[in-house]
C-alpha cells in the first residue's frame, strides 16, 4: 500500500566518499570507479538504457529489469549511495553500495546493501549484470512484488461491549494481475464507475504479486448493487461473495457505513491507505478508521513468475486493529428508531444519561442521510419555556403570579398566538404551553440574562463531539419582536435535539454536563460541568411532572418512573412546523423533535414504554 510519487533522484545525492582499493596496490586508470558510478547514476536517475550500456549484458533486458522496479514496488524513490570499490586484480572488482527505497506513505525506507562486480575486456570496464544487482537474493527469473496483510477491522461497541454491527452480503471485485491484458483499459473502466484514483489504483495492480486476486472495491449488497452490475461489465474485474460484520445494527448515523478509498477521503484518512482499500466513508467509520482498521503489514518478496518459492526479503509491519466502545445503549437506541418508525414526517430523537451527559440514542427517521439527532437546527418553542422561566425566576417571576394567556399577542410585526387551552397564572400557562403568556413578559427580561440562563443549560456552549453536531444559538434580538420571540423559543433562537436533551438532563440532575460518544479510547471534553441554582430546580421540576400529568405533555399511563417534560409546536421557515417533546424518566432525559404537527406525545409514549425505566 503505497502512494506513487515518482522516482525521486538527484545525481548529486549519489556521490559519497569512494575508496578504490587492490590488495595493497595502487593501480593506474583505467578505473573501474567511472563505470560505476555511470551506472548507478542512471539507473537512479531513471536512465535505465544509460545504465544498461555500462553492462556486459543485454542491454534492452538490462533495462527492462531495472525499469521495472519502480512498478513492482509501486515506490515513491529510489536513491542509490556508492560504498566500496575494490580491484582484485587488473581485469577484475568489486563495487559495494546500498540502496534506500521509499515505499510511501511515510512508512520508514527500505534500505539495504548489494553490490556488482565488474570486469575489463579491451581496456573498458563493464558491470558483470545479474539479476543480484537489484537485491541480493533476486535469482534469474524472479520478480519484486508487494504484498500487504490487512488485518480484521474492528467493531464499534456499544456501551457494554456488545457490536453495533452486523454482517452483511458484500461483493468484492478486484483483478488478477497476471491475467490484465490490458490493465490500463480495464482500470480506466473501474475508476470511472468507483471515482477512484486510476493512477495509483494501477500502481497497485503492477506492484502486486501477478498470480493472486487482488481486491479493490468492495461493495454492499442490495444498496450498491447498481455498481455491482456496471463492474462486473468491466474486461477482466472478478467478484468475490463474502459476508462481512460491517454494516450497522443499530445507531446507523453514528456508526457510518464503509466504502471504496476515493481519493477525496484519503486526503481524510492519510496515509497507509490506498485507492481500493475498503475504508469507512462516514461516521465513526471514518473518524477512527486507523484505530478500526489498524494499518496493514507490507512485506517485499522475490517470486518466480508462479508465485511459488515467495521469499520475503522485506516487512514493514503493521498495527493490530482495536474496537472504539461508545456510550450508545442499544437498548435504548432500538427503542428510540422503532418509536420513529411509524411517524411519516422527518423525526429525530436524541437520549442521553441525565447524570452523566453520555449519548445513549441518536435516531434519524426520513432525514435523507443526515444525523438531525446531532445537527438539526430548529426554533425549540416553548420547550425553551424551562430556560426562560430559570432566567425570569432570577427576577424574582412568582409561579402563582397572574399572568394571562390571551389569544394573540403582537409585538411591532409578530404575532404570537397562544395555546388551546389557557391559564391565569405563570405555573398554569407553563405547564399548557402558553406562547402568548412567556410572550408577553418580554420587558421582565434582559436578552443577556436570557442568553446567560440558556448558557446553565448547555445551549449555545461550545462543547464538542467526535461527530458533528450543533449545541445551539441564541443570537442578539434586534428589535422588541425578536426580544420577545426569543422569549417562547422562536425567531432566531435554534436548538438540537442533543441540545434540548441535554437541558432536560440539567432540570433532572440539577447539573448540566457536557455529551459524550466515547467510552473507549476516552476523549477529554474541554467544557466543565455547571450547575443549576437550588431555587431553579425546586421550581422547574414539579412543572415538567406537571405539564405531563395534566398539561399539554399529557402522556398515557406508563408504568416505571414518573415521566416528565414539555411539548411544544412551532412554526419556522416558509410554511414549516417542528413538533417537539422533551423531557426525562428515571435516568434517561430525551428531546423528540418531528418535522410537522404530530401527536408528539404518542410518540414519546411508544419510545418510553420500550426503554427500562
Amino acid at each position: 500500500m503505497r502512494r506513487v510519487r515518482g522516482v525521486a533522484a538527484v545525481a548529486g545525492a549519489l556521490l559519497a566518499t569512494t575508496v578504490v582499493s587492490a590488495c595493497g596496490q595502487q593501480f593506474a586508470e583505467p578505473s573501474p570507479l567511472p563505470t560505476v558510478r555511470d551506472f548507478l547514476v542512471s539507473w537512479q536517475n531513471g536512465n535505465y538504457s544509460g545504465a544498461a550500456k555500462q553492462t556486459d549484458g543485454d542491454r534492452k533486458a538490462v533495462a527492462g529489469a531495472l525499469e521495472a522496479v519502480p512498478a513492482q514496488l509501486d515506490l515513491a524513490s529510489l536513491q542509490l549511495a556508492l560504498g566500496h570499490v575494490r580491484k582484485q586484480d587488473a581485469e577484475d572488482a568489486t563495487a559495494k553500495f546500498s540502496v534506500r527505497i521509499d515505499l510511501g506513505d511515510n512508512g520508514p525506507p527500505w534500505v539495504y546493501p548489494s553490490q556488482m562486480r565488474l570486469h575489463r575486456t579491451n581496456g573498458h570496464w563493464k558491470v558483470i549484470w545479474s539479476s543480484s544487482i537489484i537485491h541480493p537474493k533476486l535469482a534469474k527469473g524472479q520478480r519484486l512484488a508487494v504484498v500487504t496483510e490487512t488485518p480484521q477491522r474492528a467493531y464499534i461497541q456499544d456501551n457494554s461491549g456488545r457490536s453495533l454491527t452486523k454482517k452483511t452480503k458484500v461483493e468484492v471485485f478486484g483483478v488478477l494481475p497476471g491475467q490484465l491484458p490490458k490493465p490500463d483499459a480495464t482500470l480506466d473502466r473501474l475508476s470511472k464507475i468507483t471515482n477512484l484514483d486510476k493512477d495509483r489504483v494501477l500502481g497497485r495492480v503492477r506492484s502486486a504479486p501477478p498470480q493472486e486476486f487482488l481486491p479493490l472495491v468492495t461493495l454492499q449488497l442490495p444498496d450498491q448493487v447498481r455498481e455491482a452490475a456496471q463492474l462486473l461489465q468491466v474486461p477482466g474485474v472478478q467478484a468475490r461473495t463474502r459476508y462481512l460484520q460491517i454494516a450497522p445494527a443499530a445507531a446507523g448515523d453514528i456508526i457510518g457505513r464503509l466504502g471504496p478509498a476515493t481519493a477525496e477521503l484519503l486526503q481524510q484518512v492519510g496515509a497507509p491507505y490506498q485507492p481500493g482499500d475498503t475504508i469507512g466513508v462516514s461516521g465513526l467509520q471514518v473518524l477512527d478508521q486507523r484505530r478500526l482498521a489498524g494499518t496493514p503489514t507490507v512485506k517485499v518478496v522475490a517470486q518466480d513468475p508462479s508465485g511459488k518459492a515467495s521469499q520475503v526479503l522485506y516487512e514493514l509491519p503493521g498495527a493490530m486493529s482495536q474496537p472504539v466502545r461508545t456510550t450508545v445503549d442499544h437498548r435504548v437506541q432500538v427503542a428510540a428508531e422503532n418509536a420513529l418508525k411509524g411517524v411519516h414526517a422527518p423525526a429525530s430523537l436524541a437520549a442521553v444519561h441525565q447524570a452523566t451527559g453520555e449519548v445513549m440514542a441518536a435516531a434519524d427517521h426520513q432525514t435523507d442521510g443526515k444525523n438531525q439527532a446531532f445537527e438539526g437546527r430548529y426554533p425549540p418553542g416553548m420547550t425553551f419555556s424551562m430556560i426562560t422561566t430559570q432566567a425570569l425566576l432570577g427576577y424574582h417571576q412568582k409561579l402563582g403570579a397572574a399572568v394571562p394567556c390571551p389569544p394573540t399577542y403582537k409585538v411591532g410585526d409578530e404575532v404570537f398566538h397562544g395555546s388551546a387551552k389557557r391559564g391565569k397564572t405563570f405555573q398554569t400557562n407553563f405547564v399548557r404551553s402558553c406562547p402568548t403568556a412567556f410572550a408577553s413578559l418580554y420587558r421582565s427580561l434582559a436578552y443577556q440574562d436570557l442568553r446567560t440562563s440558556a448558557a446553565r443549560f448547555g445551549i449555545g456552549v461550545p462543547w464538542t463531539l467526535p461527530l458533528p453536531s450543533f449545541s445551539g444559538s441564541v443570537p442578539p434580538p434586534v428589535n422588541d419582536a425578536e426580544r420577545a420571540a426569543s422569549m417562547v423559543g422562536q425567531g432566531r433562537v435554534e436548538v438540537s435535539p442533543l441540545s434540548m436533551a441535554l437541558a432536560a438532563a440539567t432540570v433532572e440532575s440539577g447539573t448540566w454536563k457536557a455529551p459524550s460518544l466515547i467510552k473507549n479510547p476516552a476523549t477529554p471534553q474541554p467544557i466543565q460541568p455547571h450547575s443549576l441554582d437550588s431555587d431553579s430546580i425546586s421550581a422547574l421540576q414539579p412543572l415538567l411532572r406537571e405539564s405531563v400529568t395534566a398539561g399539554s405533555a399529557r402522556l398515557p399511563n406508563l408504568s416505571g418512573n414518573k415521566v416528565s417534560g414539555v411539548v411544544a409546536q412551532v412554526p419556522y421557515g416558509k410554511g414549516k412546523t417542528v413538533s417537539w417533546f422533551v423531557g426525562f424518566r428515571g435516568n434517561v432525559a430525551f428531546a423528540l423533535a418531528v418535522e410537522g404537527k404530530v401527536n408528539v406525545a404518542a410518540v414519546a409514549a411508544k419510545f418510553l414504554r420500550a426503554v427500562p425505566g
